[in-house]
């Protein structure tokens, strides 16, 4: 059965979708959440073999950190060229070359005779990484009802926790039993296997089956580079859809710092050991996954027939994870707090599917991959990067209890920003329009 996919509310430019059976829409969704799987895992099994790479190659924790390090600030440099390579020239070709790059590279991880050779390994690993995210969301929700967005967006950026944890915990288990070297491998297997697969499903043609269709019209087609010019503009070009980059932003610098330093927290106010809290704070990254998942696919349903409401589910996650951190960091330790900090973590990242619905609606289709990219940006510069770093800064001189009583306060300003996006939000979706 055909999707409906152009949808009967809405400036025409942003629905313009090609028809796919269901089935297939759901195939392909399949192997992008796949291929963002083996992403994650293949950035994230490093952390589990460090103490054997120190053992074995006598390195400092500072190399170790680079080795980590050096990933997502390839990530970070390369995610909007790359995004914007794949809506010029095609995206189902560069997110492939892009999975047979990070899946080699991991290969290469298990390889590597010294740590030049792992650096540079990992350094490639980023490089195929890159655009993935972006890239992937903008080929998924191009095969559905633009009703869905806020859900598969939030599926997708959470499957980021997902894949961090399966990461981690199964490259640690190999690694046990196989060998650092192993855990490299298994990765790399898997992400090769699912490149071919994806490769051989998913086509540029299958996705846009209706011949003399429009470039420009969003199937996910290269761009001729006037066109290309002349969309770019539009990536900044209403109030709501800057709104949108940073509340979405400065709500991720919340969720951020919270993972970063929820096994120190757990370390040092509940006397855990370390393997412990990281396993425990393992489960807060699961619930914030969850929480991702949870809020678009209510941000979908609540938006039947009025999609500003997808805004509204973004202002009340914002107020939610303020009260709850709050009133959580401000307990005694105990379970109380830990339930309190536990719901606070599922509404911290919750505004992540709704606020890619909000750009996806403000944005031409056509490039919506380079501007999932800018939204990539935007978490990054304002919630990715700053969240672990000033909060450790803070940290310093209040103790780590206090700054995590003065992070959930963030929410105030990503919640403003949510709230002028809304007041602007129908007037620029109509003039867009």
């Amino acid at each position: 059965m055909a999707l409906q996919t152009d949808g009967a509310t809405g400036p025409r430019t942003f629905q313009h979708i090609p028809a796919v059976s269901r089935g297939y829409a759901w195939l392909v969704f399949v192997l992008s959440f796949g291929l963002l799987l083996s992403d994650y895992m293949s950035r994230q099994v490093l952390n589990a073999v460090f103490p054997m790479l120190k053992a074995d190659w006598l390195l400092s924790d500072g190399q170790l950190g680079s080795l980590s390090g050096i990933v997502a600030l390839v990530v970070g440099v390369l995610t909007f060229p790359l995004s914007l390579a794949a809506d010029r020239w095609g995206r189902v070709r560069c997110l492939v070359a892009a999975a047979l790059v990070w899946s080699l590279a991991t290969f290469a991880c298990a390889l590597s005779a010294s740590y030049g050779e792992m650096f540079a390994a990992r350094f490639l690993v980023g490089v195929g990484e890159a655009a993935y995210g972006s890239v992937g969301i903008a080929v998924v929700i191009s095969v559905f009802p633009v009703t869905m967005r806020a859900t598969l967006s939030g599926a997708f950026i959470g499957g980021g926790a997902f894949g961090s944890v399966l990461g981690v915990s199964v490259g640690g288990v190999v690694a046990q039993h196989l060998g650092w070297r192993w855990a490299f491998s298994i990765m790399g297997i898997f992400g090769l296997v699912l490149a071919i697969a994806y490769g051989l499903v998913v086509t540029e043609k299958r996705l846009n089956p209706q011949a003399g269709r429009a470039a420009a019209s969003g199937g996910g087609q290269p761009l001729t580079p006037a066109a290309l010019r002349s969309l770019l503009p539009r990536l900044f070009s209403s109030v709501s859809v800057n709104c949108a980059y940073v509340g979405s932003g400065l709500q991720m610098f919340v969720g951020m710092a919270l993972l970063a330093w929820m096994p120190s927290f757990l370390n040092r106010y509940y006397s855990m050991s370390s393997s412990r809290a990281g396993l425990i704070a393992g489960v807060f990254a699961l619930i914030t996954g969850i929480g991702m998942v949870a809020a678009g696919m209510v941000a979908d349903r609540v938006c039947r027939g009025a999609a500003a409401r997808k805004w509204t589910v973004a202002i009340a996650c914002s107020l939610g994870s303020l009260v709850l951190l709050a009133s959580g960091f401000l307990l005694s330790a105990g379970p109380l707090q830990l339930v309190l900090i536990g719901l606070g973590s599922l509404l911290c990242n919750a505004t992540a599917g709704p606020a890619a619905a909000m750009v996806a609606d403000l944005t031409p289709a056509a490039i919506s991959a380079t501007a999932f990219a800018t939204l990539t940006l935007a978490n990054s510069l304002l919630g990715l990067a700053p969240g672990p770093t000033l909060t450790g800064m803070l940290a310093d001189h209040v103790g780590l209890l206090g700054a995590l009583r003065v992070v959930p306060f963030i929410a105030v300003a990503s919640c403003a920003a949510f709230v002028i996006g809304k007041r602007h939000y129908e007037h620029d979706r109509l003039r867009l329009g």
